[in-house]
Order: structure tokens, then C-alpha cells, then sequence
């Protein structure tokens, strides 16, 4: 590709990104829950495990704009608390299945043949399998926490990342410029890494946006259900199971949490496919 059409192509993908209203939303609401993790210790107005149970199930006020919950504890502070746990949820649980599938992509597509067929095997006998019900059978035999939910999001996660990966290198090992990278006797590491996989994994991070979504989505579940993250930790899905049983009473120690999952899976979502629209990538 020469300059002049390098130059043209670069443009217009970033005149795409500029006409992306929700690249812009995604990545407002996203920016603004990363800078409340950040600045907890300085925005949270309590201890977000303190107790106080002279001011159990207030109703939000001025002193607790979100309330308290069953124990006294200000659910305004537990929210911001918990927005880090679920940020490291999110981007964890995505980065080691991107890591494991770019690599296992990367190697089936590219040498083909008997390491292809076993690779894609492995992943047909993790995909027969639900995936929650993997994930869950791994953390009752590991134990409940959350190293735990990172092993499993590792050990199942990673085919999707394989798959969209191994797609692509096996279009691009044909093409003109790696067919000449191996007749000038580069080695095939080199060739996987630096050549191949810069220009296939445009897809991956694409749809490791998407992926956050669904991975916040199974740590507030798994946390819900007492796998995840333990009491008295603030965390979203913690938040919304403590305050079920007072959900007609006290509705806003499930309501606040709750919002908070949905409009950080928005901002993820938004970002993700404008960000793939953008450069034209489609999931």
C-alpha cells in the first residue's frame, strides 16, 4: 500500500470515528466510572463497610443520597466502592481469554494441518458444554472467590478469541506479504507475531468490548449467587442480593447497584460497536 492510500485510509476511519455519537457515549460513560473508581477514597462519603444500625433502611436523603441498607451502611459509598470491583471484573475477565485465544488462534491458523484439528477439537468439546455451567463447575470445584471466577473465565472464555483469530491468520498467511516474509527466511514466530497477528487482531479487540458486557454480567451473577466476591466486600452483585429480600421496603439497595451494572454494560456496548463500525469491523 503506498502512502497516498495509507494516509486516505487512515482518514477515513477516523472521519468514521468522529461521526460515531456513541463512540462519544460509550466512551463519556465509561470515562466517568473509571474516574469514580479512581477518586473512591476521595468522593465516598463513609466507610463502605461500616455499620450503623441506628440509621438501618433510610430512605435516600441528603446526608445518604442512595440510602442505607439492612445494616446501616450508606449505599451511595458501597456503589462507588464496588465500581472497582466490577471494573477489575470486566477488564480481567477479559484480558487473560484474549490473551489465551489470540495465542491458540494465532498458532491453529497459521501451521494448519494436525495442530489446527486438535486445537479446533479442544474448542468443540468446550463450546458442546453451556457456558455458564462450565464456569460455574469450576469455581464449586476451586472454590468461591474471585481467583477463582478468573480461572474460569481463563479456561472457557478464551475459544471465542481463538476462533475469530484463527479466521483470520488463515486468510492472511496466503497473502503477498507473508508468503514473502517466509521465502526471505524470517522465522515463523516473527512471522505469526509480527506480521499476521497486528493485522487479524483488529476483530478480537473489537469484540473484547462486547465481551466485557457479558463477563460483568457473569461476575455480579456469580457474585449474587455467593461465588464471586465475599461479604462484607461492596460489590454490585452482592448489593442487589443483600437488598432482594427488603425489595418491596427498601427497593433502593437493589435499585442503585442495579443501574449501575446496566449503564456500565452500556457504556461498554456503545463503545464496542461504534469502535467496530468505525474501523469496519463487523462481529
Amino acid at each position: 500500500m503506498s502512502v497516498r492510500a495509507l494516509a486516505v485510509a487512515r482518514t477515513g476511519w477516523r472521519w468514521r470515528l468522529g461521526r460515531q455519537p456513541d463512540l462519544l457515549i460509550g466512551a463519556t460513560i465509561l470515562t466517568v466510572f473509571v474516574v469514580a473508581a479512581l477518586l473512591a477514597p476521595y468522593i465516598s462519603p463513609y466507610d463502605p463497610i461500616a455499620q450503623d444500625t441506628d440509621f438501618r433502611l433510610q430512605s435516600p436523603s441528603w446526608g445518604h443520597p442512595f440510602g442505607t441498607d439492612n445494616f446501616g451502611r450508606d449505599v451511595f459509598s458501597r456503589v462507588i466502592w464496588g465500581l472497582r470491583i466490577d471494573l477489575q471484573i470486566a477488564l480481567l475477565g477479559v484480558i487473560f481469554p484474549f490473551v489465551i485465544g489470540t495465542l491458540v488462534g494465532t498458532v491453529a491458523g497459521f501451521f494448519g494441518g494436525i495442530v489446527d484439528a486438535l486445537l479446533m477439537r479442544l474448542i468443540d468439546v468446550i463450546v458442546a458444554f453451556p457456558f455458564l455451567v462450565l464456569v460455574l463447575s469450576i469455581i464449586a470445584i476451586l472454590g468461591p472467590g474471585l481467583g477463582s471466577f478468573y480461572i474460569a473465565m481463563a479456561l472457557v472464555g478464551w475459544v471465542s478469541y481463538a476462533r475469530l483469530i484463527r479466521a483470520h491468520v488463515l486468510v492472511l498467511k496466503n497473502s503477498d506479504y507473508a508468503i514473502a516474509a517466509l521465502s526471505l527466511g524470517f522465522s515463523r514466530p516473527r512471522i505469526m507475531f509480527r506480521h499476521l497477528l497486528p493485522n487479524a487482531i483488529a476483530g478480537s479487540v473489537v469484540f473484547s468490548m462486547s465481551d466485557a458486557v457479558l463477563v460483568l454480567l457473569n461476575g455480579a451473577a456469580i457474585s449474587y449467587l455467593g461465588l464471586g466476591v465475599q461479604p462484607p466486600i461492596a460489590e454490585w452483585g452482592i448489593m442487589v442480593a443483600d437488598g432482594q429480600p427488603f425489595i418491596t421496603t427498601a427497593w433502593w439497595i437493589t435499585l442503585f447497584p442495579g443501574l449501575s451494572i446496566v449503564m456500565l454494560a452500556l457504556g461498554f456496548s456503545l463503545f464496542g460497536d461504534a469502535l467496530g463500525n468505525a474501523v469496519g469491523v463487523k462481529e
